[in-house]
């Protein structure tokens, strides 16, 4: 009996195929391209996440057709905060406006007019690309589109439907469209009533890790699977990395590294904390929450560098890597990397980047390390800002794109003084927990099936001059303005 984990995130589409003893028997990916028609803006459209997963499918159909025809369940991850809207034939009306899309400044405003506690009720404040702000954007803006939706979604939930023809969402991913109460797991009336929105249009809520519909007879023939297998509710990608790294129990905390960076603590009990703008939303294992705090521009902000010099990741990351034996002799630039804005703990969604201290002996591998180093010091300003909020740091698992820099990960480490865990196929670490919920969704217990925790593959220990250099230098990035508008 195998299963399949659906992990689809903002850059592209990871599909494994795992045996009932965990162990991987085969990986698919597809890239997906994002549009930006203006400045702040960032799109996708629902059909290029069904093409990429067809095409993940068909490959796996190819490469691996007896692992495939063996699945018996599919479990699923998706990017969240993006409203899908769909018409009555379960099309998309328009595409979707993505998380780090900035256009709903001023709806956030609106909102927090209409509902002054709404970040105690619903998953934190409200910021651009939450759901609910972007729906006030498009009423002033483009009503026709609402006049023809007949349904709101979240990207995996379209995933789902077109999967199974069945349109359902689940309480983790849901909660980012700011309708939700997150105390409750229930849509609420009056946040709807806020965002002008109707109950009628929002789809039924079941548990992450509950059925919610089968495999339609068409792509089981094409893919050469049992049709009807269950397909998961899923959740959104930051729980269901968490579940996949083993991240469960209450003080378990992650540091994901993506194209955003997300630091994640497990919470008995919904502790909201709007005025940090950490976002709290129901985990995608019973009885818990998962408090996020998001730094808006991580691999991003090395994507950025690498498109600009023309030089691959990899060798900028060594040469970074280089400068740590001699980093007091080095004049480094000082930056904050809010390429996209700052989310916690500062909520200042129109701040940007800021560069000091550069020189014309500075190079390349210079700014790779103020990157970097950028990105780390927002880490630790998250997670210094939830602890303040009485949430407890347990043991801390590093995951994404980002953990396979090592060098970042000892930069993390060593600012919090405290050890991270490498574990085992953390670069899947979402595709794993959509493989959990698969599990789940086909009838194993959710005791042992939700709160395994995969082994140790590495730990990355603070080093001691490599924390008294960095400690050193947050005093000059936290000099540095947030905002240069202010100037």
């Amino acid at each position: 009996m195998n299963f399949a984990g659906i992990d689809l995130g903002t850059s592209g589409v990871k599909v494994v195929l795992v045996d009932a003893t965990n162990q991987i028997l085969a990986e698919a990916n597809a890239p997906i391209t994002t549009s930006r028609p203006a400045p702040g803006w960032s799109e996708q459209h629902p059909d290029a996440w069904t093409q990429a997963i067809e095409q993940c499918f068909t490959h796996l159909h190819t490469s691996a057709p007896q692992a495939l025809a063996g699945v018996a369940a599919i479990g699923l991850s998706g990017h969240m905060l993006g409203p899908v809207l769909i018409n009555q034939a379960d099309q998309p009306v328009r595409a979707t406006l993505l998380w780090n899309d900035e256009r709903a400044t001023t709806e956030c405003h609106t909102l927090l007019q209409r509902v002054p506690d709404l970040g105690y009720r619903a998953n934190g404040i409200p910021d651009p690309g939450m759901g609910a702000p972007k729906l006030l954007w498009l009423a002033q803006h483009e009503p026709e589109v609402l006049e023809q939706t007949d349904c709101l979604l979240l990207p995996k939930d379209y995933v789902r439907l077109w999967l199974t023809g069945e349109r359902a969402s689940e309480p983790s991913d849901a909660a980012g469209l700011m309708l939700m109460d997150c105390a409750t797991g229930t849509w609420d009336p009056a946040l709807c009533e806020a965002a002008g929105w109707s109950l009628d249009q929002l789809p039924p809520l079941v548990p992450s890790w509950a059925p919610a519909g089968g495999l339609r007879p068409e792509l089981a023939q094409r893919w050469g699977m049992t049709a009807g297998l269950p397909v998961a509710a899923g959740g959104g990608d930051n729980m269901v990395g968490a579940l996949g790294a083993g991240v469960t129990r209450p003080s378990d905390t992650i540091v994901s590294l993506g194209t955003s960076a997300v630091t994640c603590i497990v919470d008995a009990t919904f502790r909201p904390a709007p005025e940090i703008a950490v976002m709290t939303s129901a985990h995608v294992v019973p009885e818990a929450f998962l408090s996020m705090g998001v730094v808006m521009s991580a691999t991003a902000s090395v994507d950025w560098l690498s498109q600009l010099t023309q030089t691959p990741v990899a060798t900028l990351a060594e040469e970074a890597e280089a400068l740590t034996a001699r980093l007091t002799q080095e004049a480094l630039p000082v930056m904050r990397p809010n390429f996209n804005g700052i989310r916690t703990p500062y909520l200042q969604p129109g701040a940007r980047g800021v560069l000091a201290g550069i020189s014309l002996s500075t190079n390349r591998a210079h700014l790779m390390w103020s990157v970097m180093e950028g990105v780390a010091f927002q880490v630790y300003e998250c997670l210094r800002a939830q602890q303040e909020h009485d949430l407890t740091l347990g043991e801390i698992r590093f995951v994404g794109g980002g953990a396979r820099n090592l060098l970042w990960g000892k930069m993390i480490a060593s600012l919090l003084n405290r050890p991270l865990v490498l574990a085992q196929h953390r670069e899947v670490a979402a595709a794993l927990g959509a493989v959990r919920l698969a599990q789940a969704a086909a009838g194993a217990a959710l005791e042992s099936t939700l709160h395994a925790k995969p082994a140790a593959e590495q730990v990355l220990e603070p080093e001691a001059p490599l924390q008294h250099y960095l400690l050193e230098r947050l005093q000059q990035f936290e000099a540095l303005p947030r905002d240069l508008a202010s100037l």
